[in-house]
């Protein structure tokens, strides 16, 4: 995107160290590339500074990226949640960036990996054993440390330290929770509430060999860091102590069985007969876990399974319009290799886009 952005009249070169272009839009969304989220909006990012992103983002809409995508003819879909997906496949985003990039006269060389950047006092030099670049303007595009079997890796952070820019510490986000309580009972999923710190979601859950993922628990994982409490209600729509009080005479499990998953529905029942033979601090216990089940995830399945990375390169010294650092002119950061992450849902491939359109005008120069 910034690439074809900045348009023909400079020489540009994307240096790609996989030996084939974009493996994350080709995985993301199941193989359809949930390539933007028409609601997204600021509530869906975090950052250390809360508006550096905003910038950015009010330049460049879900709808500019939908364009783009209408003007090659790719049929998409609304999943759910303003979720936006590709009808056919992700390889026709892919395709349209690639050729977004051939109109402008952009220079592809894949391969380039364990390169090192350097500066003169008049150009950046790229380099390793096989290639030698200097230029005056250099992007990093380099993403962060999520999904290394696609070939993430920390070079842009290498990178920025190198110039003097700080690191906020990364974490993996959008990732399942490790924990033990339900050991037994993987595959089973439902609505839920989950809440970790302020924030609160309503979606599907499910528990896996390992713990819990699910868009709920990925979702939450946005907004947790290790030994925060994770809570949920495993039955948000109903009054559950309204339900066990009004049927005395039923057997619990039975009774959850209607509303829960007969395997979780035994797990909370268990060794429970009706409200009338159980005793009372019994039933409010088994309220407290239905409605407020408060866990600490053991941790989380780290960033070989995290959508994203939190954290990243501090936005304190960057511009927010042009995405140029104020430590060294003509050095760029964009998309996730910043500290910015987006929710589930398209967010981060909208920020990827609107911060790349972003640094790609100011390197464009006026039209």
């Amino acid at each position: 995107m910034c690439g074809a952005t900045i348009g023909g009249d400079q020489r540009v070169h994307i240096l790609e160290h996989n030996k084939t272009p974009g493996k994350k839009i080709l995985i993301s969304g199941g193989g359809r590339c949930n390539f933007t989220n028409i609601h997204s909006s600021f509530d869906d990012f975090v950052s250390n500074n809360p508006h550096f992103f905003k910038s950015a983002l009010s330049s460049y809409s879900p709808y500019d990226f939908v364009d783009l995508l209408e003007r090659y003819k790719i049929p998409y879909f609304e999943k759910k949640l303003g979720q936006l997906f590709c009808k056919n496949s992700a390889k026709e985003v892919l395709a349209a960036l690639i050729q977004e990039c051939e109109n402008a006269g952009v220079n592809f060389l894949y391969g380039k990996n364990d390169l090192k950047v350097t500066h003169d006092g008049e150009s950046f030099n790229i380099y390793n054993e096989r290639i030698s670049l200097k230029t005056g303007k250099l992007v990093v595009a380099t993403g962060g440390l999520s999904i290394p079997s696609i070939g993430a890796s920390d070079l842009g952070y290498i990178v920025a330290k190198h110039f003097g820019h700080k690191i906020i510490p990364t974490r993996p986000a959008l990732v399942p929770f490790k924990d033990s309580h339900f050991a037994g009972l993987s595959g089973i999923s439902g609505i839920v509430e989950v809440k970790a710190n302020k924030f609160s979601v309503k979606e599907e859950v499910l528990i896996t060999h390992k713990g819990f993922s699910g868009p709920a628990i990925l979702k939450a994982s946005l907004h947790w860091k290790s030994g925060d409490k994770v809570f949920i209600n495993w039955l948000p729509e109903i009054d559950v102590r309204e339900l066990i009080y009004a049927n005395k005479k039923q057997n619990i499990t039975n009774l959850l069985g209607n509303y829960l998953p007969k395997r979780l529905a035994q797990h909370f029942g268990e060794n429970l007969g009706s409200v009338l033979d159980t005793p009372k601090k019994d039933i409010e216990a088994l309220i407290d876990n239905l409605t407020r089940f408060e866990f600490i995830p053991q941790g989380t399945e780290g960033f070989k399974k995290a959508e994203v990375t939190v954290g990243g390169v501090d936005t304190s010294k960057i511009s927010s319009k042009t995405m140029e650092s104020e430590l060294m002119p003509g050095l760029y950061f964009i998309g996730e290799v910043l500290d910015v992450t987006g929710q589930l849902g398209g967010h981060n491939f909208q920020w990827a886009w609107a911060s790349a359109k972003a640094a790609g005008k100011a390197l464009r120069g006026p039209s």
